[in-house]
């Protein structure tokens, strides 16, 4: 498989170099990154494990010849959140020969374009990777009836044949770590940075704070929503603010929450990641880090293009298919309260649980 980095200009000639590219961008050094993937424990339960090797997936025929992907995203490929999400899931699918990348397309113009001329240069599968884009896309599609558009976070194909939709329960991971952080908190209050209240930002705070009062209603969950996916300042600010009113414990999702594991590595309060594995983030302080596994809906989408289905149909992540799993940082004692978002991911992956979103 070969991946180019168009904003970067990078081209990697194997699947081999991109899995390189996102350890590296996974710490400060080797060291770290390899110390980091061998502490690292993932939560998955019976349900989950089952549901993933009885889902059903499209027959391609056994002369398909592989397709060429690209992916449109709005922050860098090596962000670990969301960005990195997508990357790491195209990399990990079959049935791909070429993946081209634009990175950094916060603005939507930009997005457009890019996602346009992909199309117009015949790639198979155009991914864009963000909900900003979705008013683009349904402009775009009908323009291109036989490539196959795919785009997240969001359940809307607008009713066209060949754009496919993919969401994350986040809201589960949130949850079970919101569980988890309640159980661990010494001062009794946990802060939250979200960025804009939308999609599966929003899915995964509720998530949280609905895990943290079932667990223990005496905790106080303080959320701070910046209106921004990428202010890291403003992360940080929040964060500061959050510490500064007794939190012992942080969350946040999106690709600026490297300010905010910043300010939580400064004062030693303990953080919980979602989208990526944001272990390298903080070694010492992320306890743990919902995981998105977009390979699981991906490998399904790839697998329709090459068999002749370009879309229509919407998918999602969650723990009972093995799109989410929790992976706990083993360098952090979090003592019986892994057991606790344990037997969260195993209640809501079997239906005993709600999140309440």
């Amino acid at each position: 498989m070969r991946i180019r980095t168009v904003r970067k200009r990078m081209l990697l000639t194997a699947l081999v170099a991109v899995l390189a590219l996102a350890g590296g961008a996974c710490g400060s050094d080797a060291d770290t990154g390899g110390d980091t993937a061998a502490a690292t424990t993932t939560a998955a339960s019976a349900a989950t494990t089952a549901a993933a090797a009885t889902t059903a997936a499209p027959e391609v025929p056994a002369d398909a010849p592989a397709i060429r992907v690209a992916i449109v995203a709005p922050s860098a490929s090596n962000d670990l959140a969301f960005t990195q999400s997508i990357i790491d899931g195209v990399g990990a699918l079959s049935g791909v020969s070429e993946v081209d990348v634009t990175d950094g397309t916060f603005i939507v113009a930009d997005a457009a374009a890019a996602i346009r001329g992909y199309a117009e240069d015949g790639y198979d599968l155009v991914i864009a990777h963000g909900s900003q884009y979705g008013g683009s896309l349904q402009e775009i599609a009908p323009d291109f009836p036989d490539t196959a558009f795919a785009w997240g976070t969001s359940g809307d194909t607008f009713g066209l044949d060949n754009v496919s939709a993919y969401t994350a329960a986040s809201d589960e991971g949130g949850y079970a770590m919101g569980a988890m952080a309640a159980a661990m908190t010494q001062s009794g209050v946990i802060g939250v940075i979200g960025p804009i209240e939308v999609g599966d930002a929003k899915l995964y705070v509720d998530g949280f704070v609905a895990g943290a009062a079932a667990q223990d209603p005496g905790v106080t969950v303080n959320v701070n929503y910046i209106q921004s996916f990428s202010d890291v300042a403003l992360a940080a600010e929040a964060a500061q603010g959050h510490v500064a009113n007794g939190a012992d414990v942080l969350t946040g999702t999106a690709q600026m929450v490297v300010g905010a594991t910043g300010v939580a590595a400064e004062h030693g309060a303990l953080w919980f990641g979602t989208q990526a594995n944001q272990t390298a983030l903080g070694v010492d302080i992320v306890v743990a880090s919902q995981v998105y596994k977009w390979e699981v809906v991906l490998q399904d989408i790839v697998d329709g293009v090459r068999a002749g289905d370009l879309g229509g149909e919407a998918h999602d992540i969650n723990f009972a298919n093995g799109g989410l799993v929790l992976e706990f940082n083993d360098n952090v004692d979090s003592g019986g309260a892994r057991a606790v978002a344990e037997a969260a991911v195993a209640g809501i992956a079997s239906g005993a649980i709600s999140t309440g979103s």
